[in-house]
Parts: structure tokens; C-alpha cells; sequence
């Protein structure tokens, strides 16, 4: 099968489920953006370095390497990032009580799934 090389660009994925009510509001992960941006552009060049490897013909097994390295790479992140929204978000909303505080925890639970499922 032949991969074929997607754009530089990174693709952004629009969230589920209705999140406008912080779209002014702190985010859990806000403290750490910076870090969390230098990780991300790290692993935008890891995955760079994947297209130039693949397109210089080398070993299968050090692209799979690599290619591992940079799922758990991005798997850090991810935990990273729940962690936060668990520690901020999640926090807040079952502190303040309420519908919101449930629909928080049923929000982190099926972001967990997906994790898992990952």
C-alpha cells in the first residue's frame, strides 16, 4: 500500500458537543500553552521527518520506529491535556454542582474512551 504525504498544515478538530460556554472562559491547559505548543511543533516535525524518510526509501523498521515515537509522543500530550481539563474544568463544574458538573464527567469519560480506544 502507498501512503500518500498530507499537507504541512495540521488539521484542527472541531470538538463534540456544545462548548461555547469557554469560549471566553480559562482553560485547565492555559498555563502550560506554551509548553504544549513547543511539544506539538516538536511532533510536527517528527511527523516532517516521517514523509522525508519514507520519500528517501528508508528501512520499514526505522519509519515504524520513528512513527511509535511519535504516538507517544502525541499520547503525552493527550494525557497531558486530560489531566488538565480534569483538574480544572471537571474540578470546577463538580464543585459548582448542577447538570454541568454531570455532563462534565460523562464529557471526560468518553474522552478517556477515545483515548483508550486509540
Amino acid at each position: 500500500m502507498r501512503v500518500k504525504a498530507e499537507t504541512d498544515q495540521m488539521t484542527q478538530v472541531q470538538p463534540q458537543g456544545d462548548h461555547q460556554e469557554h469560549a471566553e472562559s480559562h482553560h485547565g491547559y492555559t498555563s502550560g500553552k506554551d509548553e504544549y505548543t513547543a511539544r506539538l511543533r516538536r511532533i510536527e516535525g517528527q511527523v516532517r521527518g516521517l514523509q522525508r524518510m519514507i520519500a528517501e526509501d528508508k528501512y520499514c523498521i526505522d519509519i515504524l520506529t520513528q512513527v511509535s515515537a511519535a504516538t507517544r509522543a502525541l499520547q503525552s500530550v493527550a494525557l497531558g491535556l486530560l489531566s488538565d481539563h480534569l483538574a480544572h474544568c471537571v474540578a470546577q463544574a463538580v464543585a459548582d454542582g448542577g447538570p454541568a458538573a454531570d455532563e462534565k464527567l460523562r464529557e471526560a469519560t468518553a474522552a478517556i474512551a477515545r483515548l483508550v480506544r486509540s
